[in-house]
Parts: structure tokens; C-alpha cells; sequence
């Protein structure tokens, strides 16, 4: 069953807007995750690797298609996004094991991507805080999420924005927190 949600706060902040994203946004929100993966690729890291090579993990055009795109706009330039599935992937199936069963009542945050003009401005914290409280879906009360546990500066900015780290599966740090 999906769930429907509720955007209980369209702004983040007095410039940035979240809204879900438009099939016509598919190809500024894919150009912003080749945009990360370069950077992250310039940083040593293979993180969203595949991107650069066309290989689409999480299916972005059908996440936008399903509804589970977010997006946060400066006027209107995309500043960031982030995908909020309300039914577990195959990839969130292996990470969380039974936890993600069909029935599951957790949000799963995938692809919080900021532009880089953006960075150290606060906005990944402000989209990171808006996905527990800014939104609310129908019988949904988690939100998990999973980054490569060798990034020891995005764990970091998880649990400093109150995530419970859960363990390590496959060297990917899990964490989870109860939705506002």
C-alpha cells in the first residue's frame, strides 16, 4: 500500500523552497547527482560512481514518476534534492534486512545532493531536517537512512542531526530516527 503524504512546510528557510519534484525536472535533478558524483569523484571517493557512467541506482526518473523526489529551489535554480521512498528498495531490503518488509513504516532518505554553490551554507542540514519534520506521510513514523561507513564526516553530520547510528552492514553505516 503507499502512503500518501503531507508537506507541512514548503519553505526551509526565508529563500528555499521544497516542493515534489515534476517529470519535467528529471533532467536538472540527474545533471545535479552527476554534478555530486564529479565532485565526490575529485574528492577520492567512489561514492555514486556509477552516475558518472550512466548507471542510475535508485531509478531516478521512475522515484520522480512514483513521487518520491523532493526538490529545494533558490528562486528557480535547484539547490538541492532528496529521494524519500516510502516502500523499501531492493537496496534497503539487503541493508535493513526484515526491518523492510513490505508493510515497513519508515521513510528511506537516498541522494540528499546539494549544489556545491550551495555548500557550507546550512542548506543539507535545513533538507536533512525537513524530510523528519517539514513532510509527514501516512503510517510512517521512521525515517533510515545508510551512507558508506568509511566517510567519517557524513556519519558525522548524521548523528549530529540526530540520527541513531544502528550498525554497519556491508560497509554501510545505518541510521534511523523517529519522524517529528
Amino acid at each position: 500500500m503507499k502512503s500518501s503524504f503531507t508537506i507541512k512546510n514548503k519553505q526551509l528557510n526565508d529563500v528555499y523552497v521544497m516542493a515534489q519534484a515534476e517529470m519535467e525536472d528529471t533532467d536538472e535533478i540527474i545533471l545535479l547527482l552527476r554534478e555530486t558524483a564529479e565532485w565526490l569523484s575529485s574528492k577520492g571517493s567512489s561514492q555514486w560512481s556509477g552516475l558518472l557512467t550512466g548507471d542510475d541506482s535508485h531509478d531516478t526518473a521512475g522515484a520522480i514518476e512514483r513521487g518520491d523526489v523532493f526538490v529545494c529551489r533558490y528562486r528557480d535554480e535547484l539547490a538541492g534534492m532528496a529521494i524519500l521512498m516510502r516502500q523499501p528498495s531492493e537496496w534497503d531490503c539487503r541493508l535493513w534486512g526484515e526491518k523492510a518488509d513490505f508493510e515497513d513504516q519508515a521513510i528511506y532518505l537516498h541522494r540528499l545532493a546539494i549544489r556545491r554553490k550551495y555548500a557550507k551554507t546550512g542548506l543539507g542540514q535545513a533538507i536533512l531536517q525537513w524530510c523528519d519534520s517539514g513532510i509527514s506521510f501516512e503510517n510512517k513514523q521512521i525515517i533510515r537512512l545508510d551512507c558508506v561507513a568509511d566517510n567519517h564526516h557524513l556519519n558525522q553530520f548524521y548523528k549530529a542531526n540526530g540520527y541513531s547510528y544502528i550498525g554497519e552492514k556491508g560497509g554501510y553505516s545505518l541510521y534511523e530516527r523517529l519522524i517529528k
